[in-house]
């Protein structure tokens, strides 16, 4: 199989996100990662970068795609039809390059979407997080690969409690690193200006959809006004492009609605992460449907451009999942 050209390297990135995942061995596999927070929450997965594209996908026994191992390659064929070669890649905590850590795996809410709230997860204390971060910078090849922390998580008590508790993570961690800290949580009317003042760098509050009628039946007792609030103080007090949001695709919303969602946030001054639903077995009531290759690419296209209308770019950011990349079709690094 030749070299691929950008465009088609982007197609194949996203024939590979709308598939999820392969028939992998994983015993050649190396670190792999399960989820402890999303959609894709317990389900486990390995990265692969090609073409300077990076893709986390699921291991998916039984899947029509087979990945094997050849010399030092994965190589993803469709029946008999290569699809990709690439190199595996170790996630250091969750994803390459970062200590990408769940604080509260565990949450209060239940989005019709989310499995969290039936996985019943674990809650880390301030030490554990600190004590995972420490085995990271041990290891000499995963401490000089480290560019970031993240942390995410879901609601244990409230969402108050959460934001006071990362908050307080942040600063510690603030105090004995000097990397970039990233933060993904729930808003509450004063999570901006606490986890801003800890010392984090970026932040993340997830809208998860626009479409106002699909977000009432999908997270109930949530408020989409509330996050873009949220989302508009988060920018005033971070800064453009520091301010990112989950749109996801697949949950029943329409191209249209995804696009107006879009301009909204972006107009504002946040990047829409768009994310691929995951269907979860916990979840199989939802009627969730993983979007198509097409489709994918289709908005991540729309996104680009509207991005570059606002003057907003998705390859500076440093945390969380913009230069991560794995799960999603990234403006100015994919497309």
């Amino acid at each position: 199989m030749g070299a691929q050209t950008v465009d088609e390297s982007a197609e194949t990135k996203a024939f590979l996100i709308a598939e999820g995942g392969v028939d992998i061995d994983e015993r050649i596999l190396g670190r792999i990662t399960t989820p402890a927070s999303g959609p894709g929450a317990g389900l486990t997965s390995f990265f692969l970068l090609f073409n300077g594209h990076r893709v986390r996908l699921g291991i998916k026994h039984g899947s029509r795609l087979k990945a094997s191992l050849e010399g030092n390659e994965v190589v993803i064929r469709d029946h008999e039809k290569e699809i990709v070669r690439g190199s595996l890649e170790d996630a250091i905590a969750h994803c390459p390059g970062q200590a990408y850590i769940t604080v509260s795996e565990v949450c209060i809410f239940d989005c019709q979407y989310c499995p969290v709230p039936l996985l019943r997860g674990s809650v880390k204390s301030q030490s554990d997080v600190e004590m995972a971060i420490s085995r990271i910078l041990a290891d000499p090849t995963l401490a000089s690969k480290l560019k970031a922390i993240a942390l995410t998580s879901g609601v244990e008590k409230s969402a108050q409690h959460e934001a006071e508790r990362i908050a307080a993570i942040v600063h510690t961690l603030r105090e004995k690193y000097d990397l970039p800290i990233g933060v993904s949580v729930y808003p509450t009317p004063n999570s901006t200006k606490l986890l801003k003042d800890a010392g984090a760098d970026e932040i993340k509050y997830n809208v998860e959809t626009m479409d106002r009628q699909l977000f009432e039946q999908m997270c109930p007792g949530l408020s989409l006004d509330f996050i873009l609030k949220a989302l508009k103080d988060a920018v005033e007090i971070f800064g453009r492009n520091k301010v990112f949001s989950n749109i996801l695709v697949g949950l029943g919303e329409d191209d249209l609605s995804i696009i107006n969602g879009m301009c909204e946030l972006i107009k504002i001054g946040v990047i829409p992460i768009l994310r691929a639903v995951v269907e979860h077995p916990l979840r199989a009531e939802t009627g969730m449907r993983r979007p198509d290759a097409e489709r994918l690419l289709r908005l991540a296209r729309k996104e680009r451009k509207l991005l570059d209308k606002y003057g907003l770019r998705a390859d500076i950011a440093k945390t969380m999942c913009a230069p991560c990349t794995g799960c999603d079709l990234m403006p100015h690094r994919d497309v």
